[in-house]
């Protein structure tokens, strides 16, 4: 980049931001230095899965980690901002056998290998995408150190946990009821289940007592095609109206099998007919009850969700979809008599989040992570000094009741992209589990299966510094500071790196985590592809640059809230951006050759004051940013930078560079030219692109603001006095105006100005600051003491410390006013009258739409508050 020579007289962000990042790399500007004598700061960024481009919530998440990293940079600390990218097994494996079968091929065809293959090109493909985005959203990260879930390190990592957990007994390989997505044809954790109501039904069948056709219980199912695995029904023990079935047999409806009736507390005497269906191999409940009663676990669906062909599922089904299934069966029972009732019935279904499919509860042979001992381990943790912090807190207890009432993790997929399970069994039926195959490997193969994508992004804020050796980079940049992420995520990712990090570290992931919400249409409604309603952030980026963007994301919500889109609010930003560019054009022209400081004694009124401001805002900033609360760090930016600096600091400005006084020019110069140094800095994190630029005009003793230090508060240069100063005469500014504004009197009239104050030293402060009263009042006369008569008939302003009086004969004709407001008063006084005749007439209010009724209503309201404003001026007069 080359350094630019002035600004242009238009802020461009498309001119502003190009070539900008290349400079930083260049100049090696994000790389972090393990051998600095700095303190280190860290954020791992939460690696976005390879399966296609980043969308505006990766915009918002990645823009907070930048700010923080960028703040702590010009703080002083050796900052860490860790690239990465996560494989994103099912999701991604899902990605490139949609496009395979575009082409009329599927992942069989290719064999494992060579799909594999197609998978790293896929990922090499939307890696070059996600670092062009990275890249136009200005992240500050270092790419000397990105990471992906499946490069070699992290495999080393994902390998010596997998064989840790299973030597300390918290791995398993067993038969349970997991959720079965069968579209991919894999085993999903819980938390990749996602409910939604649909309308379904229920359904009553009748199940004959085996020994008397005569009687049947009554069973209702909203699942009709798994009664085929039913191995029992069940009652409660306690249930006198089944107590003589207990210990008898009924017909299974679908395949004639008899079955027996057991007893149980699990049944729910209330519910239903009390009589419930036990089909172990297809519901988690019925699972746990058939261990106890040594009921059959009777598989009776594929892994694709078509019905078996084995001794349970008669041959007419066998083969059949399972939904297609449920309808010829429901024909079939309802033809035999055995279908009671169906009733429509809306209830919640469990969903694949990749697939979209209806998950399927299947008894299969998976590996599980026993999650008793690692969850009591995480919620000690948060009971001691090196607890994770939660911002807000309120979600440590989202955290605390998830980790309380967690479930074994089904670690095993059945996909090909992935982790392969280091485990390997051989001919004798013998398991081995081992970060390297078995030596004796010729009769040992290896489990097809993968990991959860979980299991390896768990271990991300650590394997990525180089665990499980000692790195320099982990010594020291281990455990990190800070992590960002949306709630949404909290069970999913955030709890897995906790209870890993302290079984494998011993120490805490991070010391913070940042909950953000979800991003918004303008509607309030989710975005979603569904929908239609999503933004590209490369689309915002081309229309309001990513100043813009980044400002709005991160200042626009409080932590843990949703955050609403907003054309109005970018366009804003963007205005301000081109407010801060203007001030930095006019500070710049006025400070050419401007260098060395001021001295404190030789400082101004309005000197001190913006310097007592900017003291303030740094601190108010370091307190918010410390809590990352960043909507009040843009609330305080905003307010000192548009209204303090440019609205008045640079105004009143120009009566001194204006004026005679040589020496007190270049004190105000060089107080411009420090206070925008500092607005520069502290806009820096939001906005890297156009603070780089007007930097470089700035200093350019460092090659980049990314070298430069963060603002220091100067206790000496508060002047509490100066501000109270200032805000007289702003308040006396402002008055004059408000009057000027309301008699339509323009600002080059002078007018006498009478000004009432409340003490003596008032009146001396104010007559001090008399050429910027002269300025920016323009009085024809000007008259300030604490011992003035009141004059009748003047316009009036009330302050805080004087009242401001302007005799109103000076603003106006005051015969001409009166006729002007009389007859104002004559019009609205026959508007309210009509108003009030239209809203008293019951045809009217009864026949006209509700909206027209409030409409004139609100006219009503309007013609009444102007006629009191109206004769409260007449009588002024």
């Amino acid at each position: 980049m080359n350094v630019v020579t002035k600004l242009a007289s238009k802020y461009d962000h498309k001119q502003v931001e190009a070539g900008k990042y290349d400079f930083w790399l260049e100049n090696d500007c994000f790389t972090a230095d393990n051998t600095s004598s700095k303190e280190p700061f860290t954020i791992v960024i939460p690696p976005p899965n390879v399966t296609g481009k980043l969308h505006l919530g990766h915009a918002w998440d990645t823009s907070l980690q930048d700010i923080i990293i960028r703040m702590k940079r010009l703080q002083g600390f050796d900052a860490l901002y860790l690239p990465g990218m996560d494989h994103a097994g099912i999701a991604t494996q899902a990605k490139v056998e949609e496009r395979l079968r575009e082409q009329g091929i599927s992942r069989y065809d290719l064999g494992r290998e060579a799909f594999i293959s197609k998978v790293w090109e896929w990922k090499e493909e939307y890696a070059a995408t996600i670092r062009d985005q990275w890249r136009q959203i200005g992240l500050s990260l270092d790419y000397s150190r990105e990471r992906f879930t499946l490069d070699e390190g992290l495999s080393k990592a994902v390998r010596k946990v997998f064989v840790g957990l299973y030597e300390r007994g918290l791995i398993y390989r067993g038969k349970r009821i997991i959720s079965w997505d069968p579209a991919q044809k894999t085993a999903l954790s819980n938390i990749e289940v996602i409910y939604k109501d649909i309308e379904g039904a229920k359904h009553y069948f009748k199940y004959i007592a085996a020994d008397n056709p005569d009687e049947y219980l009554e069973i209702m199912t909203t699942r009709p095609e798994t009664i085929f695995g039913d191995g029992a029904l069940a009652v409660n023990p306690k249930d006198e109206r089944y107590k003589v079935w207990v210990g008898r047999k009924v017909i299974d409806p679908g395949n004639k099998v008899e079955i027996p009736v057991i007893a149980d507390d699990y049944v729910d005497i209330d519910f239903g007919s009390g009589v419930v269906k036990i089909t172990p191999a297809h519901d988690p409940n019925d699972y746990e009850v058939g261990l106890r009663h040594n009921v059959p676990q009777r598989v009776i669906m594929e892994l694709d969700g078509t019905m078996s062909a084995n001794e349970w599922v008669p041959k007419k089904y066998q083969g059949m979809d399972r939904f297609e299934c449920r309808k010829t069966f429901l024909a079939d029972m309802k033809e035999a008599g055995l279908l009671l009732a169906v009733e429509p019935y809306v209830h919640s279904v469990g969903h694949s989040e990749r697939s979209g499919a209806i998950v399927e509860p299947y008894l299969s042979l998976q590996w599980f992570v026993k999650m008793d001992k690692l969850a009591e381990q995480a919620i000690a943790n948060q009971n001691s000094d090196d607890k994770v912090k939660f911002y807000p807190d309120r979600f440590e207890g989202t955290f605390l009741q998830w980790m309380g009432n967690i479930q074994d993790w089904c670690i095993s997929r059945q996909l090909w992209w992935g982790h392969q399970i280091p485990a390997w069994y051989n001919s004798d039926g013998d398991v081995y589990v081992g970060e390297e195959p078995p030596l004796d490997g010729e009769d040992w193969n290896q489990d097809t299966d993968v990991l959860d994508t979980w299991f390896s992004s768990a271990l991300w804020p650590f394997s990525t510094l180089g665990w499980p050796e000692e790195t320099v980079d982990y010594n020291r940049y281990f455990p990190t500071n800070a992590l960002s992420t949306g709630y949404d995520i909290i069970f999913f990712w955030v709890s897995r790196m906790i209870f890993q990090s302290l079984e494998f570290t011993d120490q805490r992931p991070f010391n913070d985590v940042l909950i953000h919400g979800l991003i918004r249409a303008e509607d309030g409604r989710k975005m979603s592809k569904s929908l239609g309603n999503g933004i590209d952030p490369m689309d915002v980026i081309e229309q309001y640059g990513a100043d813009s963007m980044r400002y709005f994301l991160v200042t626009s919500t409080s932590p843990g809230q949703d955050l609403r889109y907003s054309h109005e609010k970018l366009e804003a930003t963007w205005n301000f951006i081109n407010k801060i560019w203007n001030a930095s054009r006019y500070v710049l022209m006025n400070t050419e050759g401007i260098n060395g400081m001021f001295k404190i004694e030789s400082l101004s009124n309005i000197d001190s004051w913006i310097l007592t401001q900017l003291n303030q805002t740094i601190e108010a900033i370091n307190y918010n940013a410390d809590k990352y609360e960043f909507g009040e760090v843009g609330r305080y930016l905003y307010n000192f930078i548009w209204n303090d600096f440019c609205d008045w600091y640079i105004e009143l400005s120009k009566p001194i560079l204006q004026g005679d006084d040589e020496a007190q020019k270049i004190v105000t110069k060089q107080v411009l030219h420090y206070v925008l140094t500092a607005i520069v800095k502290l806009m820096h994190p939001f906005m890297p692109y156009v603070t780089e630029e007007i930097w470089q005009q700035l200093d350019q003793k460092e090659v980049s603001i990314m070298r430069a230090s963060w603002p220091e508060i100067h206790p000496e240069w508060s002047n509490q006095q100066a501000v109270a100063n200032t805000e007289y005469l702003m308040e006396l500014i402002r008055g004059v105006r408000s009057i000027r504004k309301e008699y339509e009197v323009g600002n080059s009239t002078a007018l006498p100005i009478i000004i009432k104050t409340a003490s003596n030293s008032i009146a001396d402060e104010l007559s001090g600051l008399l050429p910027f009263i002269e300025r920016f009042a323009n009085p024809s006369s000007l008259t300030i003491s604490s011992d003035v008569a009141e004059p009748e008939q003047a316009a009036t302003v009330i302050g805080k410390a004087f009242s401001l009086f302007i005799p109103l004969a000076d603003l106006v004709d005051l015969d001409a006013e009166r006729e002007k407001l009389q007859a104002e008063l004559k019009k609205l006084t026959a508007e309210i009258e009509r108003g009030e005749k239209m809203l008293a007439n019951p045809g009217f209010v009864n026949k006209a739409p509700e909206a027209k009724i409030a409409a004139e209503r609100e006219k009503l309201e309007d013609y009444k508050q102007r006629y009191q404003t109206t004769l409260t001026r007449l009588e002024s007069l």
